[in-house]
């Protein structure tokens, strides 16, 4: 396991030097395989107000056991920071990895984002807000894409509206929201031609982050013909992680099958 700060110096838009402000990703097996593998980044929920333990190193250590490197992002939070400092910081953790591809024995072309609630919305806004890199930059990670080759969103935060959830919108936007960034900020409304496909997983009876987030982003995905799964257990409520092996929540095999047929899995 090896930490990455993801700026060599202080991250652009920093309110200090502490832990809190300095944005990192945790490399599983850093051991480099003879041959590159598929990686994913994995951004851990917590309403954009913290991130929970069992949504990231767990996540890795099955990510490896399917040959996927992993990587966990700490991305800044609320209420000290507000958008756009953590779409910086998923966007800049992709450029990261696909910068460093070599060295950390990854497939450019195969890297992926994951997510859970809170860091669904960030998943999601990872696969709808990026570009191809500036060429003029000095910085080779800025040279990078920010795409995602594929998004796995696990009961996410989709709308940043009435059927979002009121705390990470508050952590996110701060408690004064605008119409407008409430808008920018619901994924829904989003998605492009250009988003990549995406797998999600959300309990119907859902009563954190209601299934509609889930409904209306796989809405806006099939509008645009992306590709996409959605699988909605009866029962699921909210911050499951992942699951319980052999459980109407146990999202494992359904994913591992999805990622197989994207080429993620050899």
């Amino acid at each position: 396991m090896k930490v990455h700060r993801l700026w060599e110096g202080e991250a652009p838009g920093a309110l200090g030097t502490g832990p809190e402000d300095i944005p990192t990703l945790t490399e599983y097996s850093d051991t480099n395989p003879s041959e590159s593998r598929a990686a994913f980044v994995i951004c851990p929920g917590g309403g954009y107000g913290g991130l929970a333990d069992h949504e990231g190193k767990p996540i890795a250590e099955f990510m490896e056991s399917l040959g996927i490197k992993s990587f966990v992002l700490k991305y800044r939070l609320g209420p000290k920071y507000h958008h756009p400092v953590m779409l910086h910081d998923v966007n800049r953790a992709i450029r990261f990895v696909r910068a460093h591809a070599t060295d950390l024995g990854v497939d450019s072309t195969r890297i992926g984002v994951l997510g859970f609630s809170a860091g669904g919305h960030l998943t999601s806004t990872a696969v709808t807000y990026f570009d191809a890199g500036n060429n003029a930059s000095t910085d080779a990670v800025e040279r990078a894409s920010a795409r995602p080759d594929l998004g796995v969103l696990i009961y996410p935060v989709i709308s940043m509206g009435p059927l979002g959830h009121a705390g990470s919108r508050e952590n996110l936007l701060g408690k004064n929201a605008t119409p407008t960034q409430i808008e920018a900020l619901s994924s829904e409304k989003n998605v492009s031609l250009q988003t990549p496909p995406c797998f999600l997983f959300h309990g119907a009876d859902d009563t954190v982050v209601p299934i509609q987030n889930s409904l209306m982003f796989g809405t806006a995905l099939a509008e645009h013909k992306i590709p996409f799964e959605l699988h909605v257990p009866q029962h699921g409520q909210h911050g499951f992680g992942l699951g319980t092996v052999g459980s109407p929540q146990d999202w494992r095999q359904l994913c591992s099958t999805w990622l197989k047929l994207h080429g993620f899995i050899k």
